[in-house]
């Protein structure tokens, strides 16, 4: 088992007060190894604490003055301490499995650890969790969870993750919910695998035995040109507007039996199917935003709010599995910066032309809002993803490389917007970092209010 080092200690903390440096690694806390950063906040959550640490082989004993329930004041290099929980399915609509080579490393783990779940929102199929791991859940409140659903019927969902625990795994939710915790839950519909009649029973077993769900996001199957799965294809139009047919015709029964729609339409299907999006009021809180759900609806909202503030960043208002209070818990995923140093760069307009950068699938949500700047020269620029390829069209999966080859087209001397969604840390899922592409760029958070900001003073 590794040991949590520490990477930042916070001025005027009592870790500073200890004389806790970055770089120490801590053994003990309270006599006690921590085997993650949920185990470490709960010891070091305790008043006047004394721990063990390794400062480059050497062994000191620190003790920390501190009330009880009083932040240490340092953040650690990782969440896990001990293994990561990877996953043991091999699912054939995984987007892992999709990858192209030479990406870093990290992008290549699969896990399935409901740590990971309960601290950013990854979403797990429940095919490791153990009796141990349900009473830790409960005992420690580790609440909300996300759980890969995809099919409620035991042998199709066995065999979409081709892992025969996939047909009884669920019990494990059925547990959870049992225990009164909060679960989320998703499906990746696959064309001709669990879509059309599938789906419609995966929502009957729904209602019938997990109507406790806080919610259900149903998402279409993303295809890269990498995909080796001969049978995994994308949705076709008709394909499309059946599933949002049957999501809507659900949402009827389940406001009519639970009081609340519970199951929801991810945007890509409203876009291929060429439907309106749904009423703000329908999103019934945007739960689901960071899954692809209502974040058309919610970026219309904030565009038309003139004069609003540009929304949180911070964790309250993005994926609920972000536990803000664990507090040494390290920025990751979708709680990661997006630009280094984790600041946001905050656009100024200057009178000259702008192009907004953004996906195939932002362009489609964008253009109604733009067109009435068309005539202050304002315009959008759709990168192709060809990285990817396939049906990848969402802006957040852009690369540098794409985003370069459509920049280099485009006239020098005008402004371009690119939304922070885009990065990671300051950097493409490529590798690659603004300063790399053909055409400054300036960063702008992902949300109507900050990209109207960002226009107001576009020339006329």
């Amino acid at each position: 088992m590794s040991r949590p080092q520490v990477v930042a200690v916070a001025d005027g903390s009592p870790a500073a007060g200890a004389g806790l440096l970055p770089g120490d690694t801590i053994v003990t806390i309270g006599g006690e190894a921590p085997r993650d950063i949920i185990a470490f906040q709960l010891l070091a959550d305790e008043p006047d604490l004394e721990m063990e640490v390794d400062r480059g082989g050497l062994q000191l004993t620190m003790v920390v003055d501190k009330r009880a329930g009083q932040p240490l004041g340092v953040e650690v290099s990782s969440p896990l301490f001990d293994r990561v929980r990877t996953c043991d399915n091999h699912c054939e609509f995984c987007f892992i499995h999709q990858l192209p080579p030479n990406l870093r490393r990290s992008l290549y783990v699969k896990d399935d650890d409901y740590r990971l779940s309960f601290l950013y929102g990854n979403f797990t199929t429940l095919t490791r969790f153990t009796e141990l791991d349900l009473e830790r859940v409960v005992t420690e409140h580790l609440s909300p969870l996300y759980v890969s659903i995809h099919a409620t019927d035991p042998e199709v969902r066995a065999r979409m993750l081709r892992n025969r625990r996939g047909a009884t795994s669920l019990r494990w939710l059925r547990a959870l919910l049992d225990h009164g915790v909060e679960v989320h839950g998703q499906v990746v519909a696959c064309p001709g695998v669990n879509d059309g009649a599938v789906l419609d029973d995966t929502l009957t077993g729904v209602l019938d035995r997990y109507p406790e769900l806080a919610s259900l996001a149903v998402v279409p199957l993303g295809v890269s040109r990498w995909s080796t799965e001969a049978a995994m294809r994308p949705h076709t139009a008709e394909e499309a507007a059946r599933t949002v047919d049957c999501i809507e015709e659900w949402q009827g029964i389940f406001l009519g039996t639970l009081g609340r729609r519970l199951a929801f339409a991810a945007d890509e299907y409203y876009l291929l199917a060429g439907r309106p999006f749904p009423e703000e009021a329908a999103y019934e809180g945007f739960a689901l935003h960071e899954d692809g759900v209502g974040m058309a609806r919610r970026l219309a909202t904030q565009w038309e709010a003139r004069g609003a503030e540009p929304a949180d960043r911070g964790p309250a208002s993005t994926r609920g599995g972000f536990f803000a209070s664990v507090d040494g818990a390290p920025a990751s995923g979708y709680r990661a910066p997006r630009v280094g140093g984790g600041a946001v760069a905050t656009a100024v307009a200057d009178g000259r032309p702008v192009g907004v950068v953004t996906g195939a699938y932002g362009a489609a949500v964008l253009a109604p809002l733009v067109a009435p700047l068309s005539d202050r020269r304002v315009r959008l620029v759709a990168v192709e993803n060809r990285f990817f390829g396939g049906n990848i069209g969402v802006t957040g999966l852009l690369v540098g490389e794409d985003i370069a080859t459509a920049l280099a087209g485009q006239p020098e001397g005008h402004r371009y917007l690119l939304p922070d969604v885009c990065l990671s840390n300051g950097a493409f899922l490529d590798g690659t970092r603004p300063a790399d592409l053909p055409r400054p760029v300036e960063i702008v958070p992902t949300d109507g209010a900050a990209l109207r900001a960002a226009l107001q003073a576009a020339p006329a």
